[in-house]
C-alpha cells in the first residue's frame, strides 16, 4: 500500500493543467451503453474510478482502447446486464449503469453500490423514479433486480431531494423510453448538464438543460448515434489546487478551467483575501495580505460544493479568526477533523458544523485518509506543516485525483510517494 511523505512548509509557483472531471466522466461512460456506434472520448481523467468503471463495462461486453486521456469505446456487443458486487462495491457511481441497461435491454441486475464512507447515500430515489416509469424492481441478496419487458414509459418524476446520480440515471433511462419524461427538482451540476448536452448533440431532444426541470423526449428504444466529446474540466481538482496555492500563500496558475463551474469556490477565496486573475480558461491565484476567516455552508450547485468542504477546512486553519463550515449534504463528512487535529489544528465540532480557530501552526506527523476529499485536505495541510507528514491510505486519493503528487511536485512541493513497510 502506498503513502505520501510531505515535507513542509513550502512555497509553490508555476502552472498546472486541470484534468477532466471524474464526476462527469463516470456518467458519460455509462451513457455510451445507449450508443450504436463507437464513441471517442477525450480529456478522460486517469484515475482509479475510471479504470474500475471501464472494467465493469468490459465485463458487460463493451470493447475499448485507451491512450492516456483518449478513449474509443463500443458497447454495441454488450451481452450481459449484471453489474457484479466485486466491482460495484468499491465505487458508488457504478449504480449509473442501472438506468441505461434497463432502458436498453428491459432487464438488469445491479449490485447495491459502495464508495466513500461519508454517510448514507441511498438509491431509493433512483428506484422510485424507475418504478414510476413502469419498471418492476426487487432487491434480493444485495442486488437491484429490475425488469421492464415492454420498455420504460415517459413519466413526470418529482425528486423529493436533489440527487446528482439520480438525475443522470433517469435522464439516461428516459432517453430510450417511450414518450416524454419530465424531471422536476433536477440537479443543476455541470456533470449532469454535460450528459444532457451530449444526448442533445446526438439528436435526442432535451428541454431545460441547466435548469431544475428537464423534459426528455424518449426515442422509443432506438440506440443513439452518439457524437464524440471531451470531458469537462474537473472543478473539484481546480478548487483543490487553488487551496494548495492559498494555504502556502503562493502564486499559481491553473489552465483548462471553467470559471462558471467554480464560481462559489472563487467567491470564498476572494472573501478570504486572495487575489484572483481570471483569463479565458485560466485562473491565477495570488497570496492574501491577511487570510480572513470564512463562513461556508455546503449545498447543491451552484452553491458551495460538499466536495470542497474538507479542503477549505484545512485552509481555514491558517485564517486570522474563527471560521465556520456547515455540512448540509452528508452527515458523516468530518472524519478528517480528527486527523487535522493530530497535526495541531484547533477545530471544534458541533453536530454538522465545524468551527476552526486560526491561525494555528501545524507540525508534521502520521495521518490517515478516510475518504477521497479528506485525503486531499490532509495533503494540503501538510504543505504548510512544519516537518514531515505521512499521509496513509491514499488509495482514496487515487480514486479521484490524476497524478496529484506529480502536479504538486511540479509546483515545488516536497512530496514523495512511498510504499508502506519499506
Amino acid at each position: 500500500m502506498d503513502y505520501l511523505e510531505i515535507t513542509g512548509p513550502t512555497k509553490l509557483s508555476g502552472s498546472i493543467a486541470i484534468a477532466g472531471a471524474k464526476n462527469a466522466a463516470l456518467p458519460l461512460l455509462t451513457l455510451t451503453l445507449l450508443a450504436k456506434n463507437e464513441v471517442t472520448i477525450t480529456n478522460l481523467p486517469q484515475v482509479v474510478d475510471i479504470k474500475t468503471l471501464l472494467k465493469l463495462l468490459g465485463n458487460l461486453g463493451a470493447t475499448y482502447t485507451r491512450n492516456e486521456g483518449t478513449l474509443k469505446i463500443s458497447t454495441l456487443n454488450v451481452n450481459s446486464t449484471t453489474a457484479t458486487y466485486d466491482i460495484v462495491k468499491t465505487m458508488r457511481a457504478s449504480v449509473l449503469v442501472l438506468g441505461p441497461l434497463l432502458s436498453r435491454f428491459g432487464h438488469c441486475e445491479v449490485s447495491l453500490p459502495g464508495g466513500c464512507a461519508i454517510g448514507q447515500r441511498p438509491i431509493d430515489l433512483h428506484i422510485k423514479a424507475l418504478e414510476e416509469m413502469g419498471a418492476h424492481i426487487d432487491i434480493q441478496a444485495g442486488y437491484v433486480k429490475a425488469t421492464a419487458p415492454n420498455g420504460l414509459k415517459g413519466a413526470h418524476i418529482i425528486f423529493d431531494k436533489i440527487t446528482v446520480t439520480g438525475t443522470a440515471n433517469i435522464v439516461m433511462a428516459a432517453a430510450l423510453a417511450h414518450g416524454v419524461t419530465t424531471i422536476t427538482n433536477a440537479a443543476l451540476e455541470p456533470e449532469v448538464v454535460q450528459v444532457c448536452e451530449v444526448l442533445n448533440a446526438s439528436g435526442l431532444r432535451i428541454e431545460g438543460i441547466g435548469t431544475s426541470e428537464l423534459i426528455i423526449h424518449g426515442n422509443g428504444g432506438e440506440l443513439i448515434d452518439m457524437v464524440d466529446f471531451a470531458v469537462i474540466p474537473d472543478r473539484i481538482e481546480a478548487g483543490t489546487y487553488l487551496c494548495a496555492g492559498a494555504i502556502t500563500q503562493s502564486t499559481i496558475t491553473l489552465t483548462n478551467v471553467r470559471h462558471d463551474h467554480i464560481g462559489a469556490i472563487l467567491a470564498k477565496l476572494t472573501q478570504m483575501g486572495f487575489g484572483l486573475d481570471l483569463k479565458p480558461n485560466t485562473v491565477t491565484l495570488s497570496p492574501a495580505k491577511t487570510i480572513k476567516p470564512v463562513s461556508i455552508v455546503t449545498q447543491e450547485f451552484p452553491a458551495f460544493p460538499t466536495d470542497m468542504q474538507a479542503q477549505f477546512l484545512a485552509l481555514s486553519i491558517f485564517a486570522n479568526g474563527a471560521s465556520t463550515i456547515e455540512e448540509r449534504l452528508f452527515e458523516n463528512r468530518f472524519m478528517h477533523v480528527s486527523e487535522l487535529q493530530r497535526l495541531g489544528a484547533n477545530i471544534q465540532l458541533h453536530g454538522n458544523t465545524a468551527t476552526v480557530y486560526g491561525p494555528t501552526p501545524l507540525n508534521g506527523t502520521d495521518v490517515m485518509a478516510t475518504d477521497l476529499r479528506a485525503s486531499s485536505a490532509l495533503v494540503l495541510a501538510a504543505l504548510s506543516a512544519n516537518g514531515v507528514t505521512n499521509v496513509h491510505r491514499i488509495y482514496h486519493l487515487d480514486r479521484g485525483y490524476e497524478k496529484l503528487e506529480e502536479k504538486l511536485r511540479a509546483l515545488g512541493a516536497n512530496i514523495v510517494r512511498k510504499k508502506e513497510g519499506l
